[in-house]
């Protein structure tokens, strides 16, 4: 009778180890038919039901894991075993964005200069004309108190160089961020870029403005989300990066 028991595996050990693969296949199908356009911002809702399979795998699996230890079931052992790990490692994966989501406003347009936002040019601007794109005029009343709130270090950059030099380190600057220049006017100052994400696809729109300076020049660095409310934080991260970036190529 003991055999038996021991060599046939439990229900809820086999619901662990679906629960933790499934955890795992769910937030990765869901993102890469969202990247290639298969069912749109419904890989969000598919990505969602993924985290929340993985916290109850994970759950579960302890539960079960001391149901095996204390009960010595060898057959249950294995299955228990990986689909807690599976579970695990989706949480440690994905909790840190949804704590990051938490953290954070639900704003999606960052800039260095709230008073005299960056614009950008009809490149960008036909490139959001599709339906459902979050639009680009620029809340003056909600936005600022928010973003200095939550991203105090969001401030222009000053550089010693002249603002045709400037240009040049910028346009030179972004490609090597993963940015895709769609747009660098001289006249205007400005370069515009579209940034994608890795697993969705999604896409922000970036904007760099240079103004000459007493010194030198003052570089603007403005990224906004075409979808969702909020941004997780991306776009305040993407400027520090190429502020940082810029500085680093001038110095």
């Amino acid at each position: 009778m003991n055999a038996v028991v021991e060599t046939k595996r439990a229900w809820w050990a086999r619901a662990v180890l679906y629960g933790g693969i499934a955890s795992v296949a769910l937030p990765l199908v869901g993102a890469l038919g969202t990247r290639f356009g298969i069912w749109g911002l419904v890989g969000l809702a598919i990505f969602a039901v993924g985290a929340l399979l993985a916290l109850i795998s994970l759950v579960w699996g302890v539960i079960a894991g001391i149901v095996v230890l204390t009960r010595r079931r060898t057959a249950d052992r294995r299955p228990v075993i990986v689909g807690t790990i599976a579970a695990a490692v989706m949480i440690s994966v994905i909790g840190p964005q949804f704590a990051a989501g938490r953290s954070v406003p639900p704003i999606h347009d960052i800039t260095t200069d709230t008073a005299d936002v960056p614009m950008f040019d009809d490149v960008v601007v036909k490139l959001r004309s599709a339906p459902g794109i979050n639009p680009l005029d620029y809340d003056a009343a909600k936005l600022p108190p928010l973003q200095k709130a939550a991203y105090p270090n969001v401030v222009p950059l000053d550089l010693t160089a002249q603002p045709s030099a400037a240009f040049d380190t910028v346009a030179s600057v972004l490609p090597t961020l993963g940015l895709q220049v769609v747009q660098a006017d001289r006249n205007a100052m400005i370069v515009e870029a579209v940034a994608t994400s890795f697993w969705f696809g999604f896409k922000d729109d970036v904007v760099v403005r240079i103004r000459p300076t007493e010194t030198g020049s003052r570089i603007d660095v403005r990224s906004v989300s075409r979808v969702g409310v909020g941004d997780v934080g991306v776009n305040a991260k993407r400027i520090a990066k190429i502020l940082d970036a810029i500085k680093a190529k001038s110095a």
